[in-house]
């Protein structure tokens, strides 16, 4: 690993960025590549692809057990999967949502034709601000989607109390959550149900997927009929559907990605450790805490420069030029969006908790693929860059 050189000084002399493979923000988990060779072959020996497979099944039934839910359904995607939960719990009007938060969660709502109306965060811990939720109803609001930002719980107890006091429906993004837990009880039965992602850059992967987890035998019924465009047997259309079905390839790489997971998470904690042991004394600079009661899976290292703004982006620009893909997630918000600051152009103004976050968050590469020694390299540029 070569010394950490200034940006000026790279730029100036030409010299060669720090890592020679570009890192990357959530680089695939590939628990073991003999594994999915085989599980491929078996897959085409078998000649089912999809449509319910019997791994499909297996990943699911892992998945309910793990979150201590009744039912997993898989889903192809993550994004599918919020749509047909938003569809099944029949939610209309408008739902409240974080602005902070990947743009798919307000997607899955005006996609079908629902109204996401944006609330304010807690800064500490980047996860909705109840007291904003409530300001926020209306009498055309239906329901609320907190989401557990970077796998860290949402206030579940709150929301739930907001939800029973306007009779409004709960259910939760858990794209970042998988495994974890609040309070001992694991991620999955909070709200009416709640929604995994499985894509490539998430802890745990199957290619592309996602899962609705709940406790609700009807909603799970119904949304088992909407992932295969409402066939109930043979010639047997009972319900309005899409199609949502997860393929036997992508279910036997989450399958053996199941198995290597606690790896997968003991490698992020170690690398966040070392992160937060680099950047601890740093001043201008805030790594976001996990819990360690809650069982995070430490997928994201995210941290904030306090002077926000061109600070922040200079920290970007520098650590770009030595071959590290920094984020700066999920800025500038969902109001923020070309699609939806057109609807609200001044929704900023109720979002000043978002604009700020939003403003100084950089997360940076994390995981099993990060070369020796990457974390206090990355560290050292961060703070070469703040102290000029």
């Amino acid at each position: 690993m070569k010394s950490v050189t200034r940006k000026s000084d790279l730029a100036i002399n030409g010299a060669a960025p720090a890592f020679e493979q570009v890192l990357h923000v959530g680089r695939p988990n590939i628990g073991n590549r003999e594994e999915l060779l085989k599980a491929l072959g078996d897959i085409v020996d078998r000649n089912w692809l999809t449509n319910d497979g019997p791994l499909v099944r297996e990943f699911e039934d892992n998945i309910a057990r793990l979150h201590n839910v009744k039912h997993c359904i898989a889903i192809c995607n993550g994004t599918i999967a919020l749509e047909i939960a938003i569809r099944a719990l029949g939610l209309k009007g408008e739902v409240i949502v974080p602005s902070y938060s990947f743009i798919a969660t307000a997607h899955a709502l005006s996609w079908q034709g629902i109204t996401p109306v944006f609330a304010d965060i807690d800064p500490r811990t980047h996860n909705l601000n109840p007291e904003s939720v409530r300001r926020m109803i209306t009498p055309n609001t239906t329901g609320i989607i907190g989401v557990h930002l970077w796998g860290r719980p949402a206030p579940v107890d709150e929301l739930a109390t907001i939800a029973a006091e306007f009779g409004l429906k709960l259910m939760y993004d858990a794209a970042h959550a998988f495994g974890a837990s609040n309070k001992g009880r694991k991620i999955g039965a909070f709200g009416k149900c709640e929604v995994l992602s499985f894509h490539a850059t998430k802890v745990l992967n199957s290619f592309e997927g996602g899962a609705i987890l709940t406790n609700d035998s009807e909603l799970a019924q119904t949304a088992k009929l909407m992932r295969n465009f409402g066939f109930a047997g043979f010639d047997n259309v009972i319900h309005p559907g899409t199609n949502g079905k997860m393929t036997e390839i992508c279910a036997a790489m989450g399958l053996i990605n199941l198995r290597h997971f606690d790896r997968f998470v003991e490698s992020n904690r170690l690398a966040y450790q070392r992160y937060s042991k680099a950047l601890k004394s740093v001043p201008g600079i805030r790594l976001l805490e996990y819990e360690n009661v809650n069982h995070p899976n430490y997928h994201y290292v995210v941290v904030e420069i306090e002077e926000g703004g061109e600070a922040r982006d200079k920290v970007i620009e520098a650590l770009h030029a030595e071959n590290v893909l920094a984020r700066k997630y999920f800025w500038p918000g969902c109001h923020g969006m070309k699609t939806y600051k057109s609807i609200y152009p001044h929704a900023g103004l109720l979002l000043p908790h978002t604009c700020q976050v939003a403003d100084r968050v950089i997360v940076l590469p994390n995981g099993a693929s990060l070369p020796d020694g990457a974390e206090a390299c990355i560290s050292d540029i961060i703070k070469v860059v703040l102290a000029n």
